[in-house]
């Protein structure tokens, strides 16, 4: 029942998520378009980095609606956990086209522009300042629409923003509203001085903080792909759960997996009191994944518990004692 309601939620929180991406899909190509329509005409390295900054989110809205699709197929042999962690893979992807497209094409606009600022004109640049202006309208409303799903899913916090895909977008749509800004401010300097190092530096700039973007959201992705553990308070929440159980003598290790946005593996090592037969030890097992479940619906389905008794639990005790003592370890006062 709490797997059915995990997924349920999970469904629902899709489908919204679906929506978001859509509408910054849709926000990014008509704003690419227009950006390097202008950019072209009025020859603004500003402007044509901005252009790729949009065409590289653009392609990135592809790769989270793909995720979307891909994570929620249901789980087989050979993927018995399931595919939510396709979710991460093309996060990692979105990070580097956003490095890449971005990043890349932005610090080569404003290095043209400085080496060759003696060339540039200011022609079309009033065009080029309502295309960004417009740019601003519809990036906004774009970010605006993330920021309220967000506000409804529990919050920024990294614990609360689990699913990439929505973290993205959130990140991209940000990071266009201030690189509009940036590419605004340095035409308009250039306008009013005639220097082009103000919009060969705004250039540089929009570059710059596309290469931080793009670091954050691939250095998450990656620590979610080779298996980053539960948010701390749910793993203490699991821990309190099982050390409050009356037939748990001790909790010798709890690990916690992110299998997805609302997917967690849980694995627990706890040594039972002694005098439990076969038959209460299942029962004491089948009772304790039920309600670890119901405390962390997105484990029901995916818990494991190892049950060590008393003997063999000393004995290991024992072989670590030994092993890490100055005689095993060779140091000082050892053999």
């Amino acid at each position: 029942m709490q797997g059915q309601s995990a997924t349920v939620t999970g469904t629902s929180s899709d489908r919204r998520t679906r929506i978001t991406v859509w509408v910054a899909l849709a926000a990014n190509l008509l704003i690419a378009a227009a950006k390097a329509v202008g950019g072209l005409l009025a020859h603004s390295p500003a402007l044509m980095s901005e252009a790729a900054h949009s065409v590289a989110d653009t392609l990135n809205e592809v790769f989270l609606l793909a995720a979307l699709r891909r994570s929620r197929r249901p789980a087989d042999r050979r993927h018995p956990f399931g595919y939510g962690k396709e979710r991460f893979f093309w996060s990692l992807l979105a990070a580097v086209g956003i490095f890449v497209m971005g990043g890349c094409f932005s610090f080569f606009q404003g290095y043209e522009a400085l080496r060759s600022g003696a060339d540039e004109t200011q022609r079309g640049y009033v065009i080029g300042l309502i295309v960004l202006a417009l740019a601003f309208v519809f990036e906004g409303s774009s970010l605006l629409r993330a920021v309220h799903q967000v506000r409804k899913e529990g919050g920024f916090s990294r614990e609360k923003l689990k699913d990439p895909a929505l973290r993205t977008v959130v990140a991209e749509d940000g990071t266009a509203v201030l690189g509009v800004s940036l590419a605004m401010i340095g035409m308009g300097l250039h306008m009013i001085t005639g220097q082009v190092a103000y919009e060969a530096s705004a250039s540089l700039a929009i570059g710059a903080l596309l290469v931080f973007v793009a670091y954050r959201l691939g250095r998450e992705a990656r620590d979610q792909l080779i298996g980053q553990a539960a948010d701390p308070e749910q793993s203490d929440r699991i821990r309190e759960l099982l050390a409050g159980q009356p037939e748990i003598d001790s909790v010798e290790s709890l690990l916690t997996m992110q299998l997805g946005p609302d997917s967690t593996l849980v694995a627990a090592r706890i040594d039972l009191v002694p005098g439990m037969d076969s038959e209460e030890v299942e029962e004491v097992a089948v009772r304790i994944k039920r309600e670890i479940a119901e405390a962390a619906p997105e484990a029901a389905g995916r818990i494991y518990l190892d049950v060590t008794d008393a003997a063999t639990l000393a004995a290991e005790r024992r072989r670590r004692r030994t092993a890490e003592s100055p005689a095993a370890t060779g140091e000082r006062g050892g053999a």
